[in-house]
């Protein structure tokens, strides 16, 4: 099972995203990987196999690497990272998440499998866009792009319309290079919950991956969207309306059907914050809390 860490706050992220996906290898992947925020730039890592190749290449200045050098030197404190179980295209670097759009500003990862991938892939290379993976959520990145660059929208509106053209499940992770400070995730079908800490914020696809930093804790629900920012988040509700999945047509009028700038369905919602009955012990036991459904897993 894929695993999704991300971090917003006044700490270096590195540490905390690492950390975050050794707590969830107990799920199982092939890969690994993490995007940080620096100097108005965004650092991609990737490595097939453990969490610990990852970290070689993040930590390990014997290496003599120029990825390595340029790891020891991150500071960032906006990240997100990934473990990948390989559903579409074999475990390499290049499938690996994060993902990322054409001019390498979108970064993402995800949780679940968009079943009209193909679809919007073959859509978007009409529109000029190169895909480098094998992968269905590589999609995703694109089409935030599309929404940015060629319909004027915000960041967080650029993700509102995206996702509402997709069919299947997500976990999302996204950071966005223009608009550094803050992380963007949205679910459907693929859990996730926000970490809340003292002007720090920790997204997770699992609380093992939270519990060691704060015990206060939102889950978020099918069809909500996080804006998380150092010192404030906000959930809305994402309406996601599936665009007549079964027409290519029908797909490509959506790209056209959307205002310039989104005011539709984003009713911010007033979410119950959960504090956690259980510690860092059960954390490393792997423990299973009960909240989960069966079918989240």
């Amino acid at each position: 099972m894929c695993g999704i860490v991300g971090y917003i706050g006044q700490q270096k992220a590195k540490s905390i995203l690492i950390e975050g996906l050794k707590r969830l290898e107990y799920r199982g992947y092939d890969s690994a990987g993490l995007s940080i925020l620096e100097g108005g730039k965004i650092k991609i890592f990737k490595a097939v196999g453990k969490v610990a190749n990852l970290e070689e290449k993040l930590f390990a200045s014997r290496t003599g690497t120029t990825n390595a050098g340029h790891a020891n030197q991150l500071c960032g404190s906006v990240g997100i990272a990934h473990t990948r179980w390989a559903t579409h295209g074999k475990p390499c670097d290049k499938n690996s998440h994060p993902h990322t759009d054409c001019k390498g500003k979108i970064h993402l990862v995800h949780n679940g499998i968009i079943e009209n991938y193909q679809e919007l892939k073959s859509l978007l290379q009409k529109k000029g866009h190169k895909f480098r993976s094998e992968t269905d959520s590589e999609v995703m990145a694109h089409l935030i792009e599309e929404f940015l660059e060629k319909k004027g929208e915000t960041f967080e509106g650029a993700v509102l319309e995206a996702v509402k053209i997709l069919k299947g499940t997500y976990g999302l992770a996204i950071i966005n290079s223009e608009d550094p400070g803050k992380i963007i995730a949205a679910r459907m079908g693929s859990p996730l919950v926000l970490g809340l800490g003292k002007n720090e914020y920790i997204l997770a696809s699992d609380v093992s991956a939270i519990v060691r930093h704060t015990d206060q804790v939102i889950y978020l629900e099918d069809g909500e969207m996080a804006i998380i920012e150092k010192d404030n988040y906000e959930i809305r509700s994402i309406n996601n309306k599936v665009v007549n999945d079964k027409s290519s047509t029908n797909l490509a009028s959506a790209f056209s059907r959307v205002s310039a700038k989104s005011t539709n369905a984003k009713l911010v919602l007033d979410k119950k914050i959960t504090k956690l009955d259980w510690d860092l012990g059960k954390a490393e036991k792997k423990w299973v809390p009960s909240f989960y459904a069966e079918g989240d897993l």
